[in-house]
Formats: structure tokens, sequence, C-alpha cells
């Protein structure tokens, strides 16, 4: 009897073992994965943070009076004046809609 209950201490003992290395192994594990997802969550708070001021450069860039000024400046571009600009009228629209274009003169579809 004294060799049974021996055998289960130690067998017991094994699995208590086991169990606690298990554990050690899991906690250290999931310090691990916490501190990845905080640099993780770090990285995409700089990159929202960027991400504004890239748009807000974008709009700054963009304003229709830096074009202007960019347009005459750089390129030397300028507004045509009023005997420079012509309107042309067109007898027909420049494109007609889908259900028209399936039409025939006399009224029939294909």
């Amino acid at each position: 009897m004294l060799r049974s209950s021996n055998a289960l201490n130690a067998l017991l003992l094994m699995a208590v073992v086991m169990c606690a290395l298990s554990v050690v192994t899991s906690q250290h594990k999931a310090r691990r994965l916490y501190i990845e997802l905080q640099k993780e969550k770090e990285q995409a708070q700089k990159m929202e943070v960027e991400w504004g001021q890239l748009q807000l450069e974008q709009s700054t860039w963009a304003t229709p009076a830096r074009v202007e000024k960019v347009a005459a400046q750089k390129l030397r571009m300028q507004l045509p004046k009023n005997g420079q600009v012509q309107f042309i009228k067109l007898n027909q629209p420049l494109s007609r809609p889908v259900a028209e274009s399936a039409t025939h003169a006399n009224g029939q579809t294909e």
C-alpha cells in the first residue's frame, strides 16, 4: 500500500509541476502578446496623427488661392480677357442617355 501511495504522490507531484509550468508559460505568452498589442496601438496612434497632418497639408496645398497663385507665378497662366472667350452652341447634346441610344429613329428598339 505504501508503494502505491508513493507512486500516486509522485504522479500527483508531476501533474502539479506540469500544471505550474503551463501556467508560467501561459502567463509569459500573455504578457508578451500584451506588450506587442500596446506597441501596435501606439503605432496606430502615430499613424492617425500623421494622417491628420497629411490631410491638413493637402488642404493647404489645394486651396484655390494657392493654385491660382502658382498658376500665375510659376506657369505664367492668366484669366482670358472678355474678347478672348468664345461660346460654341451645339445643335445636339454631346452624349445621349443609354435608353435613347437603343431606340431607332422610327421609335422601335433593337
